[in-house]
């Protein structure tokens, strides 16, 4: 089966300036992959790169089988969905007129517009004029768009923009109905905390390379840092006889502001320092926090492997 994306040692400049270098990825076919890296990393170069915008410097890239700027580009254009980060609609026409135009130019029938307004539940403002919509709304309105001729591929630009935290969830409900459906999706977000529960894999650019690849278990066997266990002690125990002995399981461990003990565990300690937790009558409550996807962002990101202490 092919990928929905296959980039290969890609590199693109701009009058000698290297936005991107020697990028080789994949994008497997039904599933959702985050974009992520800080601002000129490179996120938007690739995306343009991806939808066939602008032609690389070197390297090559595929998407759905076929080159970006092929003969067949605007065929494959068809197949692809996109939402920009920024979304701009004619203010006069209403969202019903937008919606049935941008399904012409995409050969999609306005049955289909109809009901993506309604998918991205903004059907009762279909007859206002656009100039009237919050950014909340223009940004449904573009998911929809993105949605027109049903794509293989769908491309989100930081796509919960100026969306409040019920519409969040629902975009984020959309891109898991894409992938049941077999769609592929690309996402790319500086929103970490929300997008890790939905993406299968993460790409992280760092000054225009790829800097790590891989699903969040993955990220967090190459980086190495250590889980982290909060501790809830009950009132009328004694934090400093708890404490006793902790460094033969931890790398360190603090009381924080709000009286809970939190202990990075040493590699291999982890099944140590548990049993001896759940044994421990001064133990109320237990919970082990794995390195999270910010957390490994900023870890990796920031091109270091000391194991210093982390945010979880």
């Amino acid at each position: 089966m092919i990928n929905a994306i296959d980039i290969s040692a890609l590199g693109k400049q701009y009058k000698g300036v290297a936005a991107l270098a020697g990028v080789s990825a994949t994008v497997p076919m039904g599933k959702v992959v985050g974009l992520l890296g800080h601002n000129g990393a490179g996120k938007s170069t690739l995306i343009k790169l991806i939808l066939g915008l602008i032609a690389p410097t070197s390297g090559h890239v595929e998407v759905l089988g076929q080159s970006p700027w092929g003969s067949n580009a605007v065929s494959l254009r068809r197949r692809i969905g996109y939402l920009p980060e920024s979304v701009a609609f004619y203010g006069n026409l209403t969202g019903n007129e937008v919606i049935n135009y941008l399904a012409s130019l995409k050969r999609a029938s306005r049955e289909q517009a109809s009901k993506l307004l309604e998918r991205v539940g903004i059907a009762y403002a279909r007859d206002r004029r656009v100039s009237t919509y919050s950014k909340g709304m223009r940004q449904r309105l573009g998911l929809a768009q993105a949605l027109l001729a049903t794509p293989e591929l769908v491309v989100l630009d930081e796509p919960t923009g100026g969306l409040d935290p019920q519409a969040t969830r629902e975009l984020y409900d959309i891109v898991g109905e894409l992938r049941a459906e077999g769609h592929s999706v690309l996402v790319s977000s500086h929103v970490l905390a929300e997008l890790e529960p939905h993406i299968d894999s993460a790409l992280i650019l760092r000054q225009g390379q790829l800097l790590a690849a891989g699903s969040v278990g993955d990220l967090r066997r190459q980086s190495g840092l250590p889980d982290i266990v909060v501790v809830q002690l009950k009132d009328a125990a004694d934090p400093v006889a708890f404490a006793r002995g902790l460094d033969t399981f931890a790398l360190t461990h603090d009381v924080r502001f709000d009286g809970l003990f939190e202990i990075q565990i040493a590699e291999g300690g982890k099944l140590a320092l548990l049993q001896r937790l759940v044994t421990d009558p001064a133990v109320e409550d237990i919970v082990v926090k794995e390195a999270s996807l910010a957390r490994l962002y900023d870890y990796l990101g920031a091109g270091t492997k000391q194991q210093g202490k982390q945010k979880p």
